[in-house]
């Protein structure tokens, strides 16, 4: 058979019942659409999660006080010991080679008031090296320095988020004083948005240095929250939480790693760790998926199968004239496999526009990528190769003689 006839063979096939071919290509829509989508919201939130994470900086270890061990029946409440001061921090610059910048933080929540506005937020005793560990670009004004550190200042940088609950949104704050927990600071600046959500949203935070949270707001107590380091680069963060932790257990006379008043967060394993648990997500939710585009391919059997007893006179006369089994085979198993592609060009424009859709709509992102797209036709034609060979193959084993018998 020519390559012309058997085109236009396939079409006339395929047309000749346009219902029945429609409902049997909605499956593989469905199939190609729902994959598509999936995969594009996992692999979505694996770019959600990697990007929030590197937003809190970069080659990031947090120091947080606390009873590391785990081995006895109640292990201590991770950052909420007083096992860290200002004084640990420092002493690590020194002792610490592989560290690019150091800062120790003190983190907590108070309320905040400007001329009859108030908000509940995060407020953040830092020094100035906070800025490079974390990522902090200014929008407006400057960040704090090390003389205010030095004096206690009472200077306060608001985030975006901040800025906007106590002042109009988008307005100059610069030279403003607001109430942090009844006490005036000065407002000299404001970040730049980083986005985030819920208590870890670096936008609704106020910076102020780490000596005047000391004094004013936590009355004068020594410990800290925890000390951020920035390692010198990604191939010498392991080295860096080494050396972090002979520095400590040094400093604070344990001789026993397992016995550390300490832990010690490393951002690149916290990353590890969640992309891997997205990427299984991500394969569970594609696989969901795939379970439609199987259904899909059983119709597309199905369909075959019907096609061939009702097409089996026309078979054997076919055969009787001198067709060929390959011949009869590759009519049959080319219909399976246009039924297939045309439902597998259509489900991936559509699951293009449901994850854009999904997108728009700010509840999650949803990023399709060109692997799943391939993935997804690739096995929509599979499935019409393996779907419609049966009934291809039965086709061309049909005998004339009791083909055209058939009633």
């Amino acid at each position: 058979m020519k390559p012309q006839d058997l085109i236009g063979e396939t079409f006339a096939g395929v047309l000749a019942n346009k219902a029945r071919s429609g409902l049997t290509i909605l499956g593989i829509i469905i199939g190609i659409a729902s994959v598509i989508t999936l995969v594009a919201v996992g692999q979505g939130a694996t770019a959600s999660v990697t990007s929030s994470i590197s937003a809190l900086g970069s080659n990031l270890l947090v120091v947080t006080p606390g009873i590391s061990r785990t081995a006895g029946p109640v292990s201590a409440g991770i950052g909420s010991a007083v096992t860290l001061t200002k004084a640990d921090a420092d002493s690590l610059s020194s002792s610490v080679p592989d560290a690019k910048a150091i800062s120790a933080d003190l983190s907590r929540r108070y309320q905040i008031t400007y001329k009859g506005q108030n908000t509940n937020t995060s407020v953040i005793g830092t020094q100035p090296q906070y800025t490079e560990i974390r990522n902090v670009s200014m929008a407006l004004g400057n960040f704090f320095t090390d003389a205010n550190v030095t004096s206690a200042a009472k200077v306060a940088i608001l985030g975006p988020t901040t800025r906007d609950n106590l002042f109009t949104a988008g307005s100059d704050p610069t030279g403003s004083t607001i109430r942090i927990n009844k006490i005036d600071f000065k407002v000299i600046g404001v970040t730049v948005a980083k986005g985030g959500s819920g208590f870890t949203n670096p936008d609704d935070a106020i910076y102020i240095p780490i000596t005047a949270a000391q004094r004013y707001l936590a009355g004068g107590q020594s410990s800290i929250s925890d000390i951020s380091v920035e390692a010198t680069s990604k191939d010498t963060i392991n080295q860096a939480q080494s050396e972090i932790t002979a520095a400590l257990l040094t400093r604070h006379h344990i001789s026993d790693p397992t016995l550390a008043d300490f832990t010690i967060i490393n951002q690149a394993d916290v990353t590890s760790s969640l992309s891997s648990v997205t990427r299984t997500l991500t394969l569970l939710l594609g696989a969901i998926a795939g379970i439609s585009l199987l259904v899909g391919g059983i119709g597309i059997m199905n369909m075959m199968l019907t096609t061939v007893t009702e097409r089996t006179r026309e078979i054997g006369l076919r055969k009787a004239i001198g067709a060929k089994r390959g011949s009869i085979s590759l009519q049959f198993l080319s219909e399976s496999i246009l039924l297939t592609c045309v439902g597998g060009i259509i489900g991936i424009l559509l699951g293009w526009i449901a994850a854009a859709l999904v997108t728009k709509s700010g509840y999650t992102t949803a990023k399709v990528t060109w692997w799943s797209i391939i993935l997804a036709f690739g096995v929509s034609a599979v499935i019409g190769i393996i779907f419609g060979y049966y009934p291809a193959r039965r086709a061309a084993k049909l005998k004339p003689i009791e083909a055209l018998k058939y009633e």
